[in-house]
């Protein structure tokens, strides 16, 4: 679920309750105009704690569960680790070196390009993915970045 959706769903909660969105906003401790935006689903960020407020005003749950459908992490990290290399990281061989913390050098670049570049997503994801091939816990494949993105000194801030 989105903001736009949870707007859409605050909203419809608001009138039912019989609550205009100036009460709800005095109620919450939002600006009238942050509600309206919210409903209308221009808003573009409301902070964490402010939205669980805001729906627990309103009776509202924010239920979390895992995506359903699965993003192939290791296919697609291998595939974003190649787009600038003449020859193509294999899933296989992407999977072998996370569980174990080996990198050979003909894929060193890629893991280079893996860790600077890719959408943190799709990491996340390949490491689920590793893990669960293996058969190892997932905080070994953690600790075998962490390492590899300190030896290669990236420059991203999620490794630092």
């Amino acid at each position: 679920m989105n903001l736009r959706e949870i707007g859409l769903k605050v909203g419809q909660r608001r009138s039912d309750l019989g609550l205009s969105q100036g009460r709800l906003a005095k109620l919450c401790g939002l600006s009238r105009s942050t509600i309206h935006h919210l409903e209308k689903g221009s808003l573009k960020d409301l902070g964490a704690a402010k939205l669980l407020s805001l729906l627990s005003l309103l009776g509202l749950d924010v239920i979390t569960q895992e995506h359903s459908k699965k993003h192939h992490g290791l296919d697609m990290a291998s595939k974003t680790a190649s787009v600038s290399y003449k020859t193509k990281l294999q899933s296989r061989d992407l999977s072998y070196s996370l569980a174990c913390g080996e990198l050979s050098e003909s894929i060193y670049p890629h893991i280079a390009t893996l860790l600077d570049e890719a959408p943190l997503e799709i990491i996340v994801s390949a490491v689920e993915e590793a893990a669960a091939v293996n058969q190892v816990a997932p905080k070994v494949i953690w600790k075998n970045i962490n390492r590899w993105a300190h030896e290669m000194h990236s420059p991203r801030s999620a490794w630092a």
